[in-house]
């Protein structure tokens, strides 16, 4: 999403106080991340109801990324024309559809419309990257890297908090009826989402020149190092998805039990809230791209460390903690460099 931001802050309604956008803004982004981090501790339960093999289930959340990635761009547009709460709002009902649909898909095509597109697009329009948008826009100049690195760290506090919650669903009410219960969850991003509505944009009467998407288009892939930030984000993007998809069924192939793959995950939710406020507290202190290299050359040494190293459950919940303060630590910086090149615009 484009971070759109003037000089001047927009008015907002006396009640939206900085603290209340933060607190609002966080609980989205834990809410829209949670389910999502959760999703790979039903690969085992729904394979093995329909007797399919682990790459049904693998392709329709590699389906759910791909939707995820490629309407991010343009659910931003939308939401800087037409304000965060619309988009908000209507990423959350996407998203409760496609959890609701996806526990009653009985065959592979209707888990990928399900899983992958609906709730693709769900997480497209309810994630993080629309809350931070709307910091940029809402919070004061001086609060915006800590509002950057609290609302991404409250992302990993949601996949914290549903990893474990997750387990419990499933072994109380089945597996069914805990995607129901996680789709009726993303509802409550909407009544969230009135504290960071952000103006339309064509409620403003700027003296700037509006850009449309395909001049920023031309802009961004004409920058070499904007190419640079998005290839290594792209690498970082496809090492956490894969290692949330895979890492509870990877555990069990190894002879651990169900419950370490989601203390697992929800331990790297837990080290990534410090990440991620580190890395936006670092941010502010040193050259941001030399800490995503850091970011990076550990997060890979960590990975490599991991698969050469016998599977225990200690050394599984190492590797997670030390994911996790690598995890979503990334982002801070990134969109740092992102204003740092274009401008908050």
């Amino acid at each position: 999403m484009a971070v759109q931001s003037t000089g001047a802050r927009p008015a907002v309604a006396g009640w939206r106080t900085p603290l209340v956008i933060l607190v609002c803004g966080c609980a989205i982004s834990a809410i829209g991340f949670g389910p999502r981090a959760a999703l790979g501790l039903f690969l085992t339960p729904m394979s093995g109801a329909h007797g399919w093999g682990r790459d049904i289930f693998a392709l329709a959340l590699a389906i759910q990324v791909i939707v995820w990635g490629a309407a991010q761009p343009f659910v931003g547009a939308v939401a800087d024309r037409f304000g965060s709460f619309r988009v908000l709002s209507a990423g959350a009902l996407f998203y409760c559809a496609g959890l609701a649909l996806m526990a009653h898909a009985a065959t592979p095509g209707m888990l990928d419309f399900s899983a992958g597109v609906l709730t693709g697009l769900g997480i497209a329009g309810s994630s993080f990257t629309i809350v931070i948008a709307a910091f940029s826009r809402l919070m004061p100049p001086h609060m915006r890297s800590l509002a950057f690195g609290a609302g991404t760290a409250a992302g990993s506090f949601g996949q914290f908090l549903f990893s474990p919650l997750a387990i419990a669903f499933i072994g109380g009410f089945g597996w069914q009826n805990a995607l129901v219960a996680f789709g009726v969850i993303t509802l409550l991003v909407i009544p969230l989402a009135t504290a960071v509505a952000t103006p339309p944009m064509y409620a403003h009467h700027e003296a700037e020149p509006q850009q449309s998407l395909r001049h920023a288009l031309v802009e961004a892939f004409g920058h070499r190092s904007y190419i640079l930030l998005v290839l290594g984000f792209f690498t970082c993007g496809f090492q956490l998805l894969f290692i949330t998809v895979h890492l509870p069924a990877y555990l069990v192939d190894k002879g651990l039990s169900v419950d370490a793959g989601a203390w697992a995950l929800g331990v790297i939710g837990l080290f990534n809230m410090i990440g991620s406020m580190g890395a936006g507290w670092l941010g502010d202190r040193m050259p941001k791209r030399y800490l995503l290299s850091i970011i990076y050359t550990l997060r890979s040494l960590a990975v490599i460390a991991f698969v050469s190293l016998p599977v225990t459950t200690a050394s599984a919940l190492i590797f997670a903690g030390v994911m996790g303060l690598l995890w979503l630590s990334t982002v801070p910086p990134t969109s740092g460099l992102v204003a740092v090149m274009f401008g908050t615009r």
